[in-house]
């Protein structure tokens, strides 16, 4: 009985979560955004590369101007087969995206994805998997001014309402949680458009 009163606990507990997320995603509506890509972008850089990372989270890519919105979306949806594949295979049902873009600074640089990972809450993730977006990004060699992206998923959510770190190598890049400043802004800015077209439109 304490068996299945844990379950059912659970359960309740679980279900509610799932609904807040989908909530809080739809608090957000699309088309009203004015940002772009690079103000969601964490970067890090040597001599060599600069490594540019975009969350993939509704949360935030709803904040994005329409066109750039559309953009990532139609990304992500056309490699959902690839990404549900890849996150069947881990046992992870809702994973974290992230477009990843390596560019390189110099002739013959080489790069090796799987040094990028994120900190969050004091805990260190690599990538649960990689969804080339180019044949160069399989070959982790650019010449100079050569880019090479990929889909990056994460065995949980990337907390884009709070803070995170992004490393490559020895690279780090903390600024997720300056960006919070410019994303309230913006999703407050995003609801009183909404809200005002709604009223324009039940006069």
């Amino acid at each position: 009985m304490r068996t299945l009163a844990g379950l059912l606990f659970f359960f309740a507990c679980a279900v509610p979560a799932a609904g807040q997320a989908v909530e809080q995603v739809r608090a957000v509506p699309v088309s009203y955004g004015t940002l772009n890509q690079n103000d969601l972008a964490l970067r890090v850089s040597n001599e060599d590369i600069e490594i540019r990372f975009v969350p993939l989270d509704p949360l935030v890519t709803r904040l994005l101007a329409n066109d750039a919105y559309q953009s990532l979306r139609s990304l992500v949806e056309t490699r959902r087969r690839a990404i549900d594949s890849v996150a069947s295979r881990a046992g992870v049902s809702e994973p974290g995206l992230a477009l990843v873009s390596f560019f390189s600074l110099r002739a013959d640089t080489r790069f090796d994805p799987q040094l990028l990972t994120l900190l969050i809450r004091n805990r260190v993730f690599q990538p649960l998997g990689i969804i080339p977006l180019s044949a160069k990004f399989t070959s982790q060699q650019l010449n100079a001014r050569e880019q090479a992206s990929a889909i990056y998923l994460f065995e949980e959510d990337i907390p884009v309402k709070d803070s995170f770190s992004l490393s490559y190598g020895a690279l780090e890049s903390d600024d997720w949680q300056t960006k919070q400043s410019i994303l309230d802004r913006e999703r407050a800015r995003v609801s009183a458009r909404a809200r005002a077209e709604r009223r324009d439109t039940t006069r």
